[in-house]
Formats: C-alpha cells, structure tokens, sequence
C-alpha cells in the first residue's frame, strides 16, 4: 500500500508516496491495530483516509515512561528541549528518546514513542492484494502436539 501519515493538524509525519510500498500481512500485527482493522476488505486501487485514535495507534502518553538522568550522562549538543537521542533497550534495539525537560543538574528524558497520545490520520490506497501462503496441514508449528 501507499500512505502519507498525519498529525491531527494535517501536518505530514511520513509517507512512502513514489516509494517502496508497505507490505504487510493482514491479521499479524504487523501495522498498528486501528489501521490494520480499516483496511480489512479494501480492493486493489481502493483509497481512504483512516484517523486513528492513540489507544489504536501508540498509546496514550505513559507518566510512567519518563526518567530523569544525570546531566553529565547526555551529550552537551543535546542539551535542548525536543532534541531526539536514540538509545537502546534491555533487548538491545535502538528506541527514540527526547529530552523533556532540563533541570539544574539532571535531565528528564521522554522514553514514550514519538507518536504517543497523538491522533494519526493516514490517507492509504492499496496498490496490491495476495493470498498469504499458509502452511500446509501436515506442517506442525513449534510447539504444537
């Protein structure tokens, strides 16, 4: 599919327009939730606006998610309200963090995703549609008896 993400003031986020398309497999949680259950059904060359509400999309913003820091442990060119650092989490993947608030000798950085608490409005079409392969009967998944 095609699509251009906006923010609730329809200012654009991101799109893929003149891009790769996004492939995704229906039904695998594989896109946010809110969008995934408006394209169940859409034909190929079918377009529509979705607008996605947070408890659909990334959530509400999490109190819980920010974390104040030693000044010292952030680099002195990030130390600016709305500057994006990018670290990592316990398994190891690279997640986005913003510096919050500064204070006198600590830092409050926002470990929520940027798109947290935001309403998303995607203007998608959908450029192809395929059968997912499925696996055979005889195939067992792991763990299955």
């Amino acid at each position: 599919m095609e699509y251009t993400l906006s923010d609730e003031k329809g200012k654009t986020i991101e799109s893929n327009k003149g891009k790769e398309p996004l492939n995704y497999t229906q039904g695998q949680g594989q896109i946010i939730p809110g969008l995934e259950k408006e394209l169940l059904g859409m034909k190929v060359g079918a377009t529509k606006n979705v607008r996605v509400k947070p408890e659909d999309a990334y959530g509400p913003v999490n109190p819980k998610a920010f974390q104040e820091i030693p000044k010292a442990n952030v680099p002195v060119e990030a130390l600016k309200v709305g500057t994006t650092l990018v670290a990592r989490n316990p398994q190891g993947q690279s997640m986005p963090v913003r510096v919050h608030e500064i204070k006198e000798k600590t830092v409050v950085m926002d470990f929520n995703h940027p798109l947290a608490g935001k309403t998303l409005s995607f203007d998608v079409k959908v450029l192809d549609v395929k059968v997912a392969e499925t696996k055979s009967p005889e195939t067992k998944s792991p763990g299955a008896k």
